[in-house]
């Protein structure tokens, strides 16, 4: 903001910034496949986890108070945190537990199909924050935690507070676009569609990774091994499986 805002009392707004990356991958048999998942399940459990959203906690000036997490039977592991805007709270165990109402929460989904040799694994993180934090400055942090092909990216702001006169404000500070908030080399990286609804403070943008590395998407082959044609047909059946999932519904 260029000027900050005076306001009276508390800053009621909530901001919920929800973000969701897809990484894929080929695995060309069964075992490979399940080798994949616990592979991912290996470097995405809940301590890792947890790590990400503390870091991120403190980028964004938040005081973490609480923290659960879950490893989960055959896969996948979930974190929740629950955060304090620091200038916004009074020493004393009840105050805390009057107040402090933000929260960031990360699930992860590993997935595939013995048919298509494909596999892949969604993260959803979903932070919600009350009074003058906000979480879109986290974003390049997030996307380069992560290996991101595919990210889809919402964020609200909710509710209303009041200046000194008592006008009601809707939002605190001025955006266009998520992108704004993303760094031009991370951007470069990707094919960005916004749709976003102005009267109601409420942006998504969805980004699809532009160039495709071979060797980074085959899971315990070398690609030197794969003929030229193969090669080609792997490269085709990973770019389809990131459309379908960019656009959110089948294609091929």
């Amino acid at each position: 903001m260029e000027q900050k805002l005076k306001l009276y009392g508390f800053n009621n707004l909530t901001k919920a910034l929800s973000f969701n990356i897809y990484d894929v991958c080929y695995a060309k048999t069964p075992r490979e496949q399940k080798d994949y998942i616990a592979y991912i399940d290996e470097q995405y459990n809940s301590e890792r986890l947890t790590k990400i959203l503390t870091s991120l906690a403190d980028m964004i000036g938040a005081r973490v108070l609480n923290v659960s997490r879950q490893d989960y039977e055959p896969q996948g592991a979930s974190v929740t945190i629950l955060i304090a805007e620091n200038s916004m709270v009074p020493s004393g165990e009840v105050q805390l537990g009057h107040l402090d109402k933000s929260h960031i929460t990360v699930h992860t989904y590993p997935e595939y199909h013995p048919d298509t040799c494909i596999a892949t694994f969604r993260v959803d993180i979903d932070i919600a924050t009350c009074g003058q934090i906000t979480p879109l400055s986290t974003l390049d942090f997030l996307i380069g935690s992560f290996d991101s092909d595919i990210i889809t990216m919402d964020y609200r702001v909710r509710g209303f507070t009041r200046d000194l006169s008592g006008k009601k404000l809707f939002t605190d500070h001025k955006i266009t676009s998520i992108q704004d908030y993303i760094a031009d080399e991370t951007l470069d990286k990707y094919d960005s569609v916004d749709i976003n609804v102005y009267t109601a403070n409420l942006f998504h943008t969805k980004m699809l990774i532009k160039e495709i590395d071979l060797q980074n998407y085959l899971f315990n082959t070398d690609v030197y091994e794969l003929p030229p044609r193969r090669r080609l047909s792997i490269m085709n059946s990973l770019r389809q499986e990131m459309i379908e999932i960019f656009n959110g519904k089948n294609i091929f």
